[in-house]
């Protein structure tokens, strides 16, 4: 069909077949990839130019084409329509359809969009991985042990606690916000640790030791709640199916993929078309995802599994090059369709009915920064540690609290104004840490050197949280 404006003879819904209506949503598709491309482009330019996270630039600059401002991407969740797009009013009169017909084509069109953005945070998840170093992990110290477990516990607990007893808020939204709260973003200390030469510190081992394994255990947290959130109710004996194989299905696919990750290089090695590490390792990983989601856990767990085994073969230097670029073209839907989807009227002082939001979002603030201060004080046995520099360096959720915020906007649970409450404290979390991190470094400078950094900060500094 073509997409012509003014066409006199475009029939009406009961006259248009399926046939003729998908040329019209692949086109409001293209319209939408143009708008997610541009948004995340100029937001992440903005910000890595003021020297912070590019990925909060594709946060903003989904919050600016969502709902909260000019309405070129909505979804209908939240009761949102056709006639709230402007890109699918552009479909209309160019194609002049009539508006059953552009509904069909808003619902075909936000379908793609949900499913690429799914498929974005599994690629994301499946390079963060990749970019792991399963070695590390599995040396990482005592301390690094301890500040991960509380910089999980704390959060989780006080947050999760305190939504339910102070807001009345439900048990699942509740466990969902408290959840993430839990993350920290070792992509974005990394990059201050590495200015201020800090990384081969003992604060800067400490915090990125934590900060990896904080990562596992969020992750594992994640794939808890969200199973959670499909069932809509809590009960003890499910939270234990589900840690527990959580768990064991993530020992168990590294364990079980480090032993037949030779027979992979193997069959790459003997492949002679195009693309064969990429297909190949593409493919090990959604079935990894395909495993973990048939196992009422989330998918995403799987490629960040798949992603730790691959991270261990002679293929990994090639496969990091060759994922990059998908994850530029997948991994920014994601983020702008969180930000699309947040609603952040709700969090309008001038509201009255909207200050309740707000005192939700403040708390969540002030349990996110507590919690992650608090691990720093948590380390005994080592005099001379710089402690409130550890627990800040744990502070910035950057996009591992958006990965949360978006599995709990997809599946339903949260309300409007804890998502929005959520999408604050990430935004606040992370543009305060860097520079308090600089500000408590720079009244210590004993330990500033100029020696190569740990073995891991190279694949942490190259990792998708600090070049996104």
């Amino acid at each position: 069909m073509p997409l012509a404006p003014g066409k006199a003879n475009i029939p009406l819904l009961a006259e248009v077949s399926k046939a003729e209506l998908e040329p019209l949503i692949l086109a409001s598709v293209l319209l939408s990839l143009i708008t997610v491309y541009l948004a995340a482009k100029l937001g992440g330019e903005l910000c890595a130019r003021i020297n912070l996270p590019p990925v909060l630039g594709e946060l903003v600059g989904g919050v600016l084409v969502g709902v909260s401002a000019l309405h070129l991407i909505v979804f209908p969740e939240g009761a949102a329509s056709e006639s709230e797009s402007l890109l699918i009013k552009l479909v209309e009169l160019t194609a002049g359809l009539n508006p059953s017909a552009a509904l069909a084509v808003f619902q075909g069109e936000s379908e793609v969009i949900s499913v690429l953005a799914e498929l974005g945070v599994i690629i994301l998840l499946f390079e963060i991985g990749l970019e792991s170093d399963l070695k590390e992990l599995i040396r990482v110290g005592p301390q690094a042990a301890v500040v991960a477990i509380i910089g999980v516990v704390a959060p989780f607990s006080a947050g999760t606690a305190g939504l339910i007893a102070l807001f009345n808020v439900p048990t699942v939204p509740a466990v969902f916000a408290g959840a993430a709260l839990t993350a920290t973003s070792i992509g974005i200390t990394a990059k201050v640790l590495a200015e201020l030469q800090k990384l081969s510190s003992e604060e800067g081992q400490i915090i990125i030791g934590a900060a990896v394994l904080d990562d596992v255990l969020g992750i594992i947290v994640l794939a808890v709640v969200a199973s959670l959130a499909k069932t809509g109710e809590i009960e003890i004996a499910n939270v234990i199916y589900l840690v527990v194989g959580a768990a064991v299905f993530l020992v168990g696919a590294i364990f079980v993929g480090r032993l037949l990750s030779p027979f992979f290089v193997t069959l790459v090695d003997h492949l002679k078309t195009r693309g064969q590490v990429i297909v190949s390792s593409l493919v090990f990983a959604f079935l990894l995802a395909y495993i973990a989601a048939t196992i009422q856990l989330e998918a995403i767990l799987g490629a960040f599994a798949a992603g730790l085994i691959l991270a261990e073969t002679s293929k990994r230097k090639e496969l990091e090059e060759q994922i990059s670029p998908i994850s530029d073209i997948l991994v920014p839907v994601f983020f702008v369709s969180v930000g699309a989807r947040t609603d952040i009227s709700v969090l309008n002082p001038m509201d009255p009915s909207n200050r309740a939001g707000l005192i939700i979002a403040s708390f969540l603030v002030i349990v996110a920064i507590i919690g992650k201060i608090v691990t720093g004080y948590a380390i005994i046995g080592q005099p001379g540690i710089n402690r409130l520099a550890v627990g800040i360096g744990m502070i910035p959720r950057g996009e591992v609290g958006l990965v949360f915020a978006g599995v709990g906007s997809a599946s339903g649970v949260l309300s409007e104004s804890l998502e929005a409450a959520i999408i604050v404290m990430v935004i606040l979390t992370t543009f305060l840490a860097p520079p308090f991190l600089r500000l408590i470094f720079s009244d210590d400078p004993s330990q500033a050197s100029g020696e190569p950094a740990l073995d891991k900060s190279d694949s942490v500094e190259s990792s998708p949280e600090a070049s996104s």
